[in-house]
């Protein structure tokens, strides 16, 4: 069996040696994939939503006239958002707590996120708001979970547990 592959036979995931820890590329890569994917969804969502009838028309600002997003703002969102949170992942790379400290503050980001389109004015429907909730629900479920899992790869007592099974073999 290659050492590279230890892996394979294991239950469960283990984590990379430390010299493989992940950095700036692997997170944006990961980053830009979860957020493609979670813009995939959004649009397929949004364009399903569209064929039911809904307007998906919001208010941007205070004072503001309703405006209806455009098909492609599904899909910038939630890949802007996922690039932003891979460099924030960033910050917390080595550290213990990792895994923990990215899905925990991914959730209170997205919980502060679903204000926008649960705070409307009275005059967009509910259903636009509903079929952006689960487009934020579907994005935070895709991007975070992902971003921790990295993250927790990282955190050093996952890197020296993986190296002490490598010298055991």
């Amino acid at each position: 069996m290659h050492m590279t592959r230890l892996w394979l036979n294991s239950v469960t995931p283990i984590a990379p040696p430390r010299s493989a820890n992940p950095g700036v590329r692997t997170l944006l890569y990961a980053a830009t994939v979860t957020g493609l994917w979670a813009g995939f969804f959004s649009l397929a969502i949004y364009s399903l939503g569209r064929l039911l009838g809904v307007p998906f028309t919001v208010v941007l600002g205070a004072d503001q006239a309703p405006v209806q997003l455009g098909w492609f703002m599904p899909v910038i969102f939630p890949l802007v958002s996922a690039l932003l949170a891979g460099l924030a992942t960033m910050l917390v790379l080595g550290r213990r707590h990792a895994r923990a400290i990215v899905w925990w503050v991914g959730a209170i980001v997205a919980l502060s996120t679903v204000a926008m389109p649960a705070m409307q004015p009275s005059e967009v429907l509910w259903s636009t708001r509903i079929w952006l909730l689960v487009m934020h629900v579907v994005a935070w479920f895709l991007i975070v979970p992902q971003l921790a899992r990295i993250a927790g790869d990282s955190e050093p007592s996952a890197s020296e547990h993986r190296e002490l099974q490598l010298h055991s073999r």
